[in-house]
């Protein structure tokens, strides 16, 4: 993104998430979008982090992540060499605006219009055209499913299959609201869970967004309205809406001369904001494996692979942050921790419970610091360190971790808080 975007879109900078009341009611933690110390190649910084701590060599284990530590300080600036690690909080609407004007000047043709009828092939079942209300018949050799929840060109259509995982994430229920900012914008995501769900606060330059994820199996609408309307600052800017999702994704999102991008492909809640990643993934893949010659079937069939494995990763990241809790104060908590989990994501703990070890899967969204960061701040506390972590004895080990934790801290106090920059940076019109 320019500054221009930035700007645009109302954007502020976003070093990671604030994980309030997950593991424990008043316990929180930070997953930070950075890396954490030094590896090693035999072995990952945690390991040698694990034996500081056994030897009381060692502090906080976010005290060696630059990100996590900025963040705490709200303090945010670009530096050399790509030296902060950030992603954004960005109006959506804003953004699909920006988006739409610039495909626009390249040449992209907006037609607006309600589908009407989807015309498919009689023999190969491929789509043909798009019928609208107003008789503009829309033909195309490879159409995008960009319909949302509803599916209408990848479901009605082409009949691909929705595979439901709400077995283990059970929110299916979202109200959204926003608010006038009451204070400087931090560079943080705040995740604070309530007793069936979890609230967001995200802070843009002009505004807040705030909403409560949850089970409706467990809460009402009524009950989860009051539980954010009385957890929210500033002037209400809008009327709360209530959205409804199943967490899931199609069994194929590319059937035939159909693509599904976005809602229509598969939706999993915003724990750890990959909706537009997903999206941009998708669009992605596509033009990786766009068709020169007529749709290839290998060409489909790598789609779908690709695109399966990277959302399942995601999925069993978002699980783990339910799964694995001290709380049973509430009936959804205690579901929460009771559940099965996929064999996928129980490996993963086990691992790190069992040895300290993590393992990033090729292309997989989340590196080996982020789920270190979760599991440490869900609870886990690895049982052993890697061998490799003995061979320095303590005054070496203490200097390593000192030399990390404060170069750390000189970097962190030589940048500008964060609504300084964004204002000097990228400020919004108006």
């Amino acid at each position: 993104m320019s500054r221009n975007s930035w700007a645009a879109t109302h954007a502020t900078f976003k070093l990671g998430i604030s994980f309030e009341n997950w593991r424990n009611v008043n316990e929180d933690y930070i997953h930070s979008f950075g890396l954490t110390g030094t590896d090693h190649w035999t072995a990952g910084f945690q390991h040698f982090w694990m034996k500081g701590v056994k030897r009381n060599l060692a502090s906080d284990y976010g005290d060696y992540c630059l990100e996590l530590k900025a963040a705490q300080e709200n303090r945010f600036a670009h530096l050399p060499h790509n030296g902060m690690n950030y992603a954004y909080h960005l109006d959506a609407s804003a953004y699909a605006r920006f988006l739409r004007k610039y495909s626009e000047g390249y040449g992209a043709q907006r037609i607006e219009g309600k589908i009407a009828r989807v015309n498919t092939d009689s023999a190969s079942g491929d789509i043909t055209s798009l019928q609208l209300e107003n008789g503009t018949l829309l033909e195309g050799d490879l159409f995008i499913d960009c319909t949302g929840f509803r599916g209408l060109l990848i479901g009605e259509t082409m009949k691909e299959e929705y595979d439901d995982w709400s077995q283990w994430l059970h929110c299916d229920s979202a109200i959204a609201v926003q608010t006038a900012s009451v204070g400087p914008a931090i560079p943080l995501t705040r995740s604070i869970a309530r007793d069936a769900g979890w609230q967001w606060r995200i802070p843009l330059q002009h505004r807040v967004g705030n909403g409560i994820v949850f089970s409706s199996k467990f809460i009402d609408d009524d009950h989860a309205k009051a539980t954010l309307m009385a957890n929210i600052q500033g002037e209400q800017l809008v009327q709360p809406r209530v959205i409804r999702f199943k967490p899931g994704q199609r069994r194929k999102t590319w059937s035939g001369n159909c693509v599904a991008i976005g809602l229509a492909s598969g939706f999993l809640e915003p724990i750890e904001s990959t909706s537009i990643h997903l999206i941009q993934r998708g669009i992605i893949r596509l033009m990786q494996l766009f068709p020169a010659d007529g749709i290839r079937q290998s060409d489909i069939d790598e789609y779908n692979s690709q695109t399966r494995a990277e959302i399942e990763h995601i999925r069993d990241f978002i699980i783990l942050h339910y799964n694995v809790t001290n709380r049973r104060d509430t009936p959804f908590w205690r579901h929460c921790a009771e559940m099965d989990i996929p064999p996928s994501l129980r490996h993963r703990i086990n691992l790190f419970r069992e040895t300290g070890r993590v393992f990033r899967i090729p292309n997989e969204l989340f590196a080996e610091n982020s789920w270190i960061q979760v599991m440490l701040g869900q609870g886990i506390m690895p049982e052993q360190h890697h061998q490799s972590a003995d061979l320095m004895g303590d005054a070496e080990l203490s200097a390593f971790l000192g030399s990390i934790r404060d170069s750390v801290s000189r970097t962190v106090a030589q940048l500008p808080q964060h609504e300084a920059y964004v204002r000097q940076y990228c400020a919004a019109p108006g």
